[in-house]
């Protein structure tokens, strides 16, 4: 949730002597904080019944417990009747927007965020969420005004990681890559930006200082499959296909229905020249995810270097009937994959890379999955 426990705990006691309903705010707070929902649920409707439903704090709990079990209408309903109880309490408004926000209701959100800042101007939690609502509705630069002043008002990770975000998706990644570099000044520590400034800078072709650090958010977290499929990626692009296999073998058990890793797998088979393990792990790859055209190109670089020509065009002609320009997607084939790479003999390297046709790096695939 987006609050801390104090600030239930201030909630449960602010109304404690009023009547007997409210003396249950205490035991409803320690129940939930223990995640005893079912026992808290039932203290809840004990409070309410004596209330006739007027009661602030057993609503509010009640709501959250709804929304974390997925019943994010219900959890609206109760927000907005504990609002309606006590319309000064922005605990109660900043829920109701964080419920407006996860139905897809941005413009409702962005109204309760816009009344929230009528009472509590100096909120970061405030200006970020009202941020994150822009972005859904692809108001970019309003949404780092908003993300901005959050940043001003207090340093999070999340709002730094939201900056980042808007900025590569308007593949402004040399933007995105100072953003998590700021953010690492007061968070050295986190795995999550680490990987985040990782795959910024292996987005603007600077391999070594990707790997530098991604190896430094692994030796925090070294069970990320994101991270280990990027690191894995550049070491496969070094080319060093074995050292790869033993970074997918880690993502592997994390993530084993990963499409990006068994089709960055397949292809570390490729080029040890194991086609069949090749072709079953792209297969796999284009299982878990049809539509991906990286792995149908892959698949069909693969039937051809084993000279099974119909398969080859099955596979490549499925990325002309999907209407994909390869030209056209930024940083799908790295300048690395697409030259020749003379790691074998001039014949094996003829079979591998046949017609000239380029290896493909899945490092924009996996940065977006």
């Amino acid at each position: 949730e987006t609050f801390s426990n104090a600030s239930r705990a201030s909630m449960a006691a602010s109304g404690s002597g009023a009547g007997s309903h409210e003396r249950r705010n205490w035991l409803v707070h320690i129940l939930y904080v223990r995640r005893e929902h079912d026992a808290c649920l039932a203290v809840i409707e004990e409070a309410l019944a004596e209330a006739r439903g007027l009661a602030e704090y057993p609503l509010y709990v009640k709501a959250l417990i709804l929304r974390q079990r997925g019943a994010v209408a219900e959890s609206l309903t109760l927000f907005q009747a504990a609002a309606c109880l006590n319309p000064q309490n922005v605990c109660n408004l900043k829920q109701v927007g964080r419920s407006l926000y996860l139905l897809g209701r941005h413009r409702a959100a962005l109204e309760v965020y816009d009344e929230l800042l009528r009472l509590s101007e100096r909120d970061w939690e405030v200006w970020h969420n009202r941020g994150l609502c822009r972005v859904y509705l692809k108001q970019y630069d309003e949404a780092i005004e908003d993300l901005m002043r959050a940043k001003s008002l207090e340093r999070h990770d999340a709002t730094f990681l939201q900056l980042g975000a808007i900025h590569a998706l308007r593949d402004n990644f040399r933007a995105a890559a100072e953003m998590y570099l700021e953010a690492l000044e007061h968070s050295p520590g986190s795995a999550e930006l680490l990987t985040a400034a990782g795959l910024a800078y292996l987005r603007l072709g600077e391999n070594d200082k990707a790997l530098e650090l991604l190896d430094a958010s692994l030796a925090r977290d070294p069970t990320d499959p994101r991270t280990v499929l990027a690191a894995g990626s550049l070491i496969q692009d070094k080319p060093d296909p074995d050292g790869a296999l033993l970074s997918y073998r880690v993502a592997a058990v994390w993530a084993p229905n990963s499409a990006p890793l068994w089709s960055n797998i397949g292809m570390c088979f490729y080029r040890k020249e194991r086609y069949v393990a090749a072709i079953a792990c792209l297969k796999r790859a284009f299982f878990l995810d049809p539509f991906a055209w990286i792995i149908s190109f892959n698949l069909g670089l693969v039937h051809l270097c084993t000279g099974q020509a119909p398969r080859d065009r099955a596979d490549l002609g499925y990325i002309s009937a999907s209407d994909v320009s390869l030209t056209s997607v930024p940083g799908a084939i790295s300048a690395r994959a697409t030259r020749s790479r003379a790691d074998g003999s001039d014949s094996a390297r003829r079979r591998s890379a046949p017609s000239g046709l380029p290896i493909v790096s899945d490092h924009d695939f996996m940065a977006t999955h």
